[in-house]
Parts: C-alpha cells; sequence; structure tokens
C-alpha cells in the first residue's frame, strides 16, 4: 500500500497516478455490478473522465465537470436517475481513494 502524503497529492499526477487509476478501476467495477452497464460507462466516459480529486481537511472530494447533464449522451436517462448513480458512483469513488490510500479509518 502507497504512504499516502497530503502535500505530494498536489501533484497528483506525478506520484499518484497509479494509485488514481487502480482507484477509478476498482469504482468503476463496483458500480458495473451494481447499475446498468450502459449508464455507468456514459457516467465514466463523459463526466468522470474529467473530474479531478482532491484532498482537503481529511476528506477526498471529487471535481464534477460543469454541467454533467449535458455531457452525457448515447443513453436515455431521466435527471433524477442521473443524479441518483451519480451521486453514487462519486461514494464510491472517495471510497475507494480512501481504501487504496489506507485512510479507511481515519
Amino acid at each position: 500500500m502507497t504512504e499516502f502524503d497530503p502535500e505530494r497529492f498536489e501533484d497528483k499526477y506525478v506520484h499518484y497516478m497509479t494509485e488514481l487509476q487502480e482507484a477509478y478501476k476498482r469504482a468503476f467495477d463496483v458500480m458495473n455490478e451494481e447499475y446498468d452497464s450502459t449508464l455507468v460507462h456514459a457516467i465514466d466516459q463523459q463526466i468522470l473522465n474529467e473530474s479531478e480529486p482532491f484532498y482537503r481537511d481529511g476528506e477526498f472530494r471529487i471535481e464534477l465537470p460543469p454541467n454533467p447533464h449535458d455531457r452525457v449522451h448515447g443513453v436515455v436517462v431521466e435527471p433524477d436517475r442521473l443524479d441518483a448513480v451519480l451521486d453514487r458512483y462519486v461514494e464510491e469513488l472517495r471510497a475507494q481513494l480512501r481504501r487504496v490510500f489506507g485512510l479507511e479509518e481515519r
């Protein structure tokens, strides 16, 4: 397990790229087992591919691109359903980041 350093996370793509990829893949796998795979793929490829994780005050936060609803194409989904699955996906991603960096019990 990688030792987490909040200061190094500022340059996360230099120091933690492998860990970030692992957390995103784990979150995708969990979501893909629980929800419609077409919707999960759309969120992954059309919203989360432009997201950015931050670490502040002991918590991970995922910054989403503006207007996530406008980014989803190729899948028919009600706005409330998209919001619910996207919120769940972001929570799963935050949980996987905590697991990958060994911060689950803090």
